[in-house]
């Protein structure tokens, strides 16, 4: 699944100073004493899975199929086809502020926060509080995977595996059930739950963690 690495080094150490000197002299909200703990130089790994299997099978869907996807998801299947910038994300990390976890730009800082990506997407029925609620009792990786497949938990198991010790799922195990299911919303929800594991919240190429799983089960609901 895995499209392209690059490995860049970029200097960083004037981009550093400009920012705390910044922050210092706006007096917002960096605690006072804080030093910006980013290094001299850093690598930047630009990584990517291959999304060709997911532009096929939306190509593949009617437009009854697709308006549903859009009406429960929202315009999330545009991500597939976007071209990553590998240029401009190592520009972009010159300018990311680990005291604020946040990208400064010129006196703005800036991150996305859920609301924006809301609107981008167009996605209009979250419930910002449900997302990050607990589960009084939360169910196992196992369960959640039978119940978003319906498949049994002997094909779970078999499926389920441990990368890096990360307990994830191979978009391999996912991709004949997003083709050929026999519930159609089964297959839209599969799709959604690969573009959330592949493309948004990327840990292991060709893999979708269980922590994608656990967000995507809280959007759902």
């Amino acid at each position: 699944m895995e499209e392209s690495i690059t490995q860049i080094t970029e200097k960083n150490a004037v981009v550093r100073d400009w920012s705390q000197k910044t922050q210092r002299e706006k007096r917002d909200s960096l605690v006072e004493g804080c030093i910006a703990n980013l290094p001299e130089h850093i690598t930047v790994n630009v990584r990517q899975n291959n999304l060709e299997d997911l532009v096929r099978i939306w190509n593949q869907w009617d437009s009854d199929t697709r308006g549903i996807f859009t009406e429960r998801y929202g315009d999330i299947a545009h991500l597939i086809t976007i071209h990553v910038d590998e240029q401009l994300i190592q520009a972009m990390v010159r300018f990311w502020n680990p005291a604020y976890q946040c990208f400064t730009f010129n006196q703005e800082d800036m991150t996305p926060t859920i609301e924006e990506y809301v609107a981008l997407l167009r996605i209009d029925n979250v419930q910002f509080g449900k997302i990050y609620a607990k589960e009084p009792k939360p169910m196992t990786f196992k369960k959640k995977l039978v119940r978003l497949t319906d498949m049994t938990d002997i094909w779970a198991e078999k499926h389920i595996k441990k990368k890096n010790e990360t307990i994830c799922i191979p978009w391999s195990s996912l991709r004949e059930l997003v083709l050929n299911h026999p519930d159609m919303l089964k297959r839209v929800n599969l799709f959604a739950l690969a573009i959330y594991g592949l493309v948004i919240f990327l840990k292991v190429l060709g893999y979708l963690e269980v922590a994608v799983v656990d967000f995507f089960e809280r959007l759902k609901q």
